[in-house]
């Protein structure tokens, strides 16, 4: 795998020997909120990395609490490029986890979403339009929330309607694009409610360590991710 790429790359990508560089790259799920002890799915692969004689990829956090699809859209460009440690290196890998503040209702769950539906879908495209453009691109999607626990800060509805709706623009254009989609919503789902609603902060938003735990072995599990990065087999 080339470290960049002039024209869009193909969606999945193979190991290299180099150490590899790994942004991750969305909103609080990237960023860990929710997970005090070991500060979420990123940092948790960080630290699988980081012993001794089990060295693999070089990973990125760069998930901001609170961002839609239009932030991480911007900042972009900016965080790649600044990201490549070496002289004329820039990263090798983006993986983007961003969304679900875009579905969220304001004032009740009939209020305006954060982010116009159509106005997701333009944002989203522009987006993995101009990550593929820098190197080879995973998505790493939503997962549920706890409806009972709304609102969220007193002001922000999120449900499973708008997710599934904002899910299903998101994985439509990460297909047109060629980008391997981990669908966590439709997984955690269908193993029903019993099974994921424990793995759910109290705030109804965010995973707790529990469900750190579980995304982060889908992740690693994931045949895309397996390809692509260049992780030690150890136990998560």
């Amino acid at each position: 795998m080339l470290a960049s790429h002039p024209a869009p790359t193909s969606g999945i990508i193979l190991k290299q020997p180099h150490p590899q560089k790994v942004l991750v790259l969305g909103d609080s799920l990237v960023y860990g909120f929710g997970d005090p002890e070991g500060g979420g799915w990123v940092e948790r692969l960080r630290r699988m990395t980081m012993a001794p004689g089990r060295e693999g990829a070089v990973f990125y956090n760069l998930g901001v609490r609170g961002d839609g699809v239009s932030q991480v859209r911007q900042r972009l460009d900016h965080e790649f490029r600044n990201r490549g440690e070496l002289r004329n290196r820039v990263p090798d890998l983006l993986v983007l986890s961003v969304g679900l503040n875009d579905s969220a209702r304001v004032g009740n769950t009939l209020g305006r979403n954060r982010t116009d539906f159509d106005e997701f879908q333009e944002h989203m495209e522009a987006l993995l339009n101009q990550a593929r453009r820098l190197c080879p691109v995973l998505f790493v999607g939503m997962t549920p929330v706890n409806e009972q626990a709304m609102p969220f800060s007193e002001v922000l509805y999120y449900t499973h309607s708008d997710q599934w709706r904002y899910r299903e623009a998101t994985r439509l254009a990460c297909t047109s694009h060629n980008i391997p989609y981990l669908d966590v919503l439709n997984l955690w789902m269908g193993r029903g409610e019993a099974w994921w609603q424990p793995l759910i902060s109290v705030d109804g938003l965010h995973p707790n360590v529990g469900g750190y735990r579980a995304l982060l072995q889908d992740i690693l599990t994931w045949n895309a991710f397996q390809t692509a990065v260049d992780v030690p087999v150890v136990q998560a």
